[in-house]
């Protein structure tokens, strides 16, 4: 399209003269505030980019810290952080932590450096009960906002966004029972994770109400630590099979995908011989063989609140220092069925 066509275009689409346009493109003074902004906003109609020095500046970075990236859960929730952000004029900037690189202290420091409006820190140390939750004090007198997804701590001034991780406990285990198990595992990352301890609350409370089992009973038998990671389930669920679970619920999605190969290494069948659930709904895993039953954390929803959350912070406005719980949902596909002797 030649300029003068373009110049004519967009002086058509915001009802003004070309030499109007002209002036606005090459920044020139004497138009009128709201004339320039309907010469923008023609130009973004039409598809035209603006010129560099027209374009709206970014409203500030905002850090996202994450623990690693190999769980697809959290790239999917920083996708949904960083659109959240980026439609709100700000830019996001992700820091993760490796084993043996950055530690959360490190990016959090390297976030303030770089000047940061704000950071939300996800599944960090305050999900920890053995972390010093001094640091957020320390964050906190430097005058920059963060809300904290995933944990919760009592001594840490700021907003919390969390799933009901008893909730979905209730959900797996009710969905177990109805199918006929009577034997149903636990398998989890360490005790001292706040998601952990209120998961095993969550599982005690179920299978008593399901399966009229005493609370010392399940803890002892039912429940099994390990990491967090397909070798973790494949650990934990080895445990419990060799305890006779004929299901294993698997506190994330990962741990689940080692649990069914846990049952393929006994030439178990997954779900005839034992039935794995899940927990988040990662992207993808809907496509595993078989695909995964699982409990979906809500993470657009989850997502958004923080973003929302923090940036009423940046405002001025701050949030209480409360806790917003979000409900899971239970997505039943086919690594689940009628346990062993139960009619189909």
């Amino acid at each position: 399209m030649t300029a003068p066509a373009r110049l004519a275009d967009i002086a058509a689409q915001a009802g003004v003269s070309e030499a109007t346009v002209s002036r606005v493109l090459n920044g020139k003074p004497g138009v009128a505030a709201t004339t320039r902004q309907s010469v923008l906003a023609a130009l973004d109609v039409l598809g035209y980019e603006r010129p560099v020095r027209l374009r709206q500046r970014s409203a500030g970075l905002v850090g996202l810290i994450t623990p690693e990236l190999e769980n697809p859960i959290f790239p999917a929730l920083a996708q949904v952080i960083g659109q959240a952000l980026t439609r709100q004029g700000y830019t996001p900037v992700l820091a993760t932590q490796t084993p043996g690189g950055s530690t959360e202290d490190e990016l959090t420091e390297m976030l303030v450096d770089r000047g940061v409006a704000g950071i939300i820190i996800a599944s960090g140390l305050h999900a920890d009960t053995s972390a010093d939750m001094q640091r957020y004090a320390r964050l906190r007198a430097q005058g920059v906002p963060f809300v904290l997804v995933d944990g919760f701590s009592p001594e840490v001034q700021a907003p919390f966004i969390s799933p009901d991780d008893r909730a979905a406990m209730t959900l797996a285990v009710t969905h177990l029972a109805s199918l006929g198990h009577t034997r149903i595992g636990l398998a989890l990352g360490p005790k001292r994770f706040v998601p952990v301890l209120r998961k095993i609350e969550g599982f005690v409370r179920a299978v008593g109400d399901q399966l009229g089992l005493a609370p010392e009973t399940v803890e002892a038998e039912l429940i099994q630590h390990s990491l967090f990671t397909l070798e973790g389930g494949q650990a934990a669920a080895s445990a419990l099979m060799d305890r006779g679970c004929t299901a294993v619920v698997c506190a994330s999605d990962m741990m689940a995908l080692g649990a069914i190969r846990a049952a393929r290494q006994r030439d178990l069948r997954v779900p005839d011989d034992i039935s794995v659930v899940g927990f988040d709904d990662s992207p993808l895993i809907a496509f595993t063989d078989p695909p995964l039953t699982t409990v979906r954390k809500p993470v657009p929803a989850m997502g958004q609140a923080a973003v929302r959350t923090l940036l009423e912070e940046i405002g001025g406005t701050p949030a209480p220092h409360s806790e917003f719980v979000f409900m899971p949902e239970l997505v039943v596909r086919g690594s689940t069925a009628s346990g062993p002797g139960q009619a189909a």
